[in-house]
């Protein structure tokens, strides 16, 4: 699969690329299309918690984690169970939901439930992000991890 990089104009007229790609979050047989910011620093994959509770979920009901940012201030996500689907495949995985992460920016992709799944090749130069599945055994594309 490839993606392109999404643009984004600073404020002094230049533009920054930032590897921001479509996914689609599943649950109880409902989806929802989101953007995420693919993050080799990020633990876990984690979205806004008003994402979780358009499915319904009682986000504080999940198991409750600790994080930092680059700033170092902790906030919290609480785990739960989804399909996270990319480019058609699908994996069951656990992903955090933060009420400290902003509702209007964009979901994070990190290293368990995302880099672990899939091989990640970044080409700045051109723009453009290519993701491989690391399984691909099989006509099923959909995995438990």
């Amino acid at each position: 699969m490839r993606f392109g990089y999404k643009k984004f104009r600073l404020a002094d007229g230049t533009e920054l690329l930032k590897p921001i790609i479509p996914i689609g979050l599943l649950y109880n047989g409902r989806i929802i299309k989101y953007e995420a910011l693919i993050d080799s620093g990020a633990d876990f994959n984690i979205f806004n918690a008003e994402i979780g509770e358009l499915f319904g979920i009682d986000i504080r009901s999940g198991k409750k984690m600790e994080f930092s940012g680059i700033a170092g201030e902790p906030f919290e996500v609480y785990l739960h169970n989804l399909t996270l689907e990319i480019g058609g495949w699908r994996y069951n995985i656990m992903a955090g939901f933060s009420y400290e992460i902003s509702p209007h920016g964009f979901g994070i992709l990190g290293q368990k439930g995302f880099f672990n799944l899939f091989r990640v090749k970044f080409i700045h130069s051109k723009g453009t992000i290519e993701i491989t599945p690391e399984n691909q055994t099989g006509l099923d594309r959909s995995r438990d991890v």
